[in-house]
C-alpha cells in the first residue's frame, strides 16, 4: 500500500539545511523502527519548506500500530522531539498533529494496449 503525507518546515534556510543534515545521518534505531513497522520504502521530498513523504508498506502496516510502537520507544521519541523544532504543522492540522495523510485525487489511467490484431 502507498501513502503520501505532507508537512511544513520552519521557513529558515539554516534550519532546513540542519534538518536535511539530520536525515543524512539518521539514527539506526529510527531506520529499525520504520522497517519493523512494515514500511518497505519511505522517501521524503522537499520544495521550499514543504515536505512530501511517500511510504510503501506491507499488509501488516497500520498507522495506529506504528504510533503505538513509537510511543513506547524512547529513542523514537527523542528523534521526534528533535525533529519537531524544525517542523511546523500545516494550517489545517489538529493540535499536535505533524505529518498529514494526503488524499489521492488523480491517477494516470493505464495506457491502451498498443497495436492491431494479426
Amino acid at each position: 500500500m502507498r501513502y503520501c503525507l505532507a508537512l511544513d518546515l520552519v521557513d529558515d534556510a539554516a534550519m532546513i539545511a540542519d534538518y536535511e543534515r539530520h536525515h543524512d545521518e539518521i539514527w539506526p534505531e529510527i531506520v529499525q523502527s520504520i522497517q519493523s513497522a512494515g514500511i518497505d520504502v519511505l522517501d521524503i521530498y522537499r520544495t521550499g519548506n514543504r515536505l512530501f513523504m511517500i511510504i510503501e508498506a506491507n499488509e501488516q502496516f497500520t498507522f495506529a500500530e506504528k504510533a503505538k510502537a513509537d510511543a513506547a520507544n524512547p529513542r523514537v521519541q527523542e528523534w521526534e522531539s528533535l525533529m519537531w523544532k524544525y517542523q511546523q504543522a500545516l494550517p489545517w492540522a489538529k493540535p499536535g498533529e505533524k505529518w498529514i495523510l494526503m488524499e489521492k485525487i488523480f491517477g494516470l489511467p493505464p495506457a491502451p494496449s498498443g497495436g492491431g490484431g494479426d
